[in-house]
């Protein structure tokens, strides 16, 4: 599952991750979810604010620092990889 916790601390992130405003700079289009049951692969994700509960913990930086650049999306079509990554399944 996509349960996301944003932690503040680089050294505590499993993957760094950078936002960007243009779908064409993503690596991933995530679609946010409103519960952890919803979240279902790398592109749905359920943020969550305990730790424990997480299955990936993210650092957000700067798009030179990422590892995956992702955009936030509207509708549960539009998320998805749109490049091969290494990270892929590292979401879930």
């Amino acid at each position: 599952m996509g349960r996301i916790y944003q932690t503040t601390h680089l050294s505590e992130a499993h993957v760094r991750v950078a936002l960007v405003a243009a779908r064409a700079e993503a690596d991933l289009l995530v679609r946010r979810v409103g519960s952890p049951g919803l979240a279902i692969d790398d592109a749905r994700w359920f943020i969550t604010r305990d730790k424990q509960d997480a299955s990936t913990w993210v650092f957000f930086c700067s798009v030179g620092m990422a590892e995956v650049k992702i955009c936030f999306v509207d509708h549960d079509a539009e998320a998805g990889w749109q490049k091969p990554s290494r990270y892929k399944n590292r979401f879930r």
